[in-house]
């Protein structure tokens, strides 16, 4: 995937992964949860299925970037000792 391909995913799974958890932050804090989320999320998915998500920008990579992000986001708020706010 070119890199202005996971800079749409990881952007789009940030904003999707603040919203779900109830979370505020900006643009480049969610590019960087979105990203980072989205090498958690496909490394789960290889991990535990055996499949690799790495067509390009469809729907399948921005739901597992977004799965990746809310874990994401949920384990930087127990960490830090907050509940989310769901």
């Amino acid at each position: 995937m070119s890199i202005l391909a996971w800079i749409g995913v990881g952007i789009l799974a940030g904003w999707l992964a603040e919203k779900i958890t109830g979370s505020d932050h900006g643009l480049i804090t969610n590019l960087i949860v979105g990203v980072i989320g989205a090498f958690i999320g496909g490394f789960l998915m290889s991990a535990l299925f055996g499949y690799r998500l790495d067509q390009g920008f469809n729907i399948a990579t921005i739901l597992v970037a977004t799965l990746g992000a809310v874990a994401l986001l949920l384990i930087v708020g127990l960490i830090r000792g907050r509940r989310p706010s769901y």
